[in-house]
């Protein structure tokens, strides 16, 4: 079984609460605001692992305080109010996504409503390096802006799928490859949108020889082997005896897919013995089949399983 996601929701209407509650949050201290003004906070978490889905309301007064993140990488969005965040290298008030400085900073917030998902800096550095191939690569994030509106959008739906789909589904969270799946998406996501030294480190041409064709074959013969352990491309490098780059790149030439694709087909393929074999009067369901195999959206799963099986998978399980 996978970690118990971590919930909890607190509403205060007193000063000395809120700034309790928000230095224990969000690492805000000296946090300050009209005195004599009324107020009242908002604030829900829930976390599993290395991820953590924060949502502050404020109301009222205006405020501000000094924050500092060390050890997480945290990113805002800015669903109402307004917000400005001001580090030795920028000044931040759009309503993002934005990514927090890990370094002091300081900033004010006025009917605010930000949400915001955080991850732990060691996870996101260990994925940057295995997906770089470099042990030694130092991640550091030189922007606090996605590089691309683009994938500033897609950052922002991918944390409201991980809000709306995910988290509050004690049944999805329950599986180790699930959570696993989510954690990595985000990272993926994270090194992506937003400026930093792992895509430096992809623009550097690659000057790995051609491998042959024993390294896919080792590769096939790992993922058919853990289908239901917690892999990525990494670890199907490592099992390779290959790098993360050349692992893609000879999957491209000798199968015209990914590994992470051809990972999904076997899953898919999984799902499929299973809701063959299932019976839904003992409580087999497509949904448990599904996130018993990795698949977390539901109507994606369907779709992907229509299009490789030509029904749906209800259908199959009621044959």
């Amino acid at each position: 079984m996978g970690e118990k996601v971590q919930r909890s929701v607190f509403t205060t209407g007193d000063r000395a609460e809120a700034m309790a509650v928000l230095e224990e949050v969000y690492a805000v201290r000296g946090a300050r605001r009209a005195p004599h003004e009324k107020f009242s906070m908002r604030v829900s978490t829930a976390g599993v692992g290395p991820v953590s889905l924060e949502r502050v309301r404020w109301q009222g007064a205006p405020a501000g305080g000094i924050g500092e993140h060390p050890g997480v990488l945290r990113v805002g969005r800015v669903l109402g109010g307004a917000v400005v965040v001001t580090s030795a290298r920028d000044t931040l008030g759009s309503r993002g996504p934005f990514l927090l400085p890990q370094r002091p900073y300081t900033s004010r917030w006025e009917g605010l409503d930000i949400l915001s998902l955080s991850l732990d800096a060691a996870v996101v550095q260990d994925q940057a390096r295995a997906r770089a191939g470099y042990e030694t690569l130092r991640l550091e994030f030189t922007g606090a802006r996605p590089v691309s509106p683009a994938l500033g959008r897609y950052w922002a739906e991918l944390t409201a799928h991980v809000g709306r789909d995910l988290l509050p589904r004690d049944e999805v969270m329950s599986s180790p490859v699930l959570q696993a799946q989510m954690t990595r998406a985000l990272v993926t996501a994270l090194l992506h949108t937003f400026p930093n030294s792992f895509l430096e480190r992809l623009q550097t041409p690659d000057r790995e020889p051609l491998p042959g064709s024993g390294g896919v074959r080792r590769a096939v013969a790992f993922i058919e082997e853990h289908l239901d352990a917690d892999i990525g491309v990494a670890e199907i490098a490592a099992a390779a005896r290959m790098s993360p780059r050349g692992l893609q790149a000879a999957f491209r030439r000798q199968k015209d897919t990914t590994p992470t694709a051809y990972l999904r087909a076997a899953r898919l393929e999984g799902a499929h013995r299973d809701l063959l074999a299932g019976e839904p009067a003992v409580g087999v369901s497509v949904e448990a089949v599904a996130a018993r195999w990795g698949f977390t959206h539901r109507g994606r799963f369907a779709a992907a399983y229509r299009d490789r099986y030509g029904q749906s998978p209800a259908t199959t399980l009621r044959s």
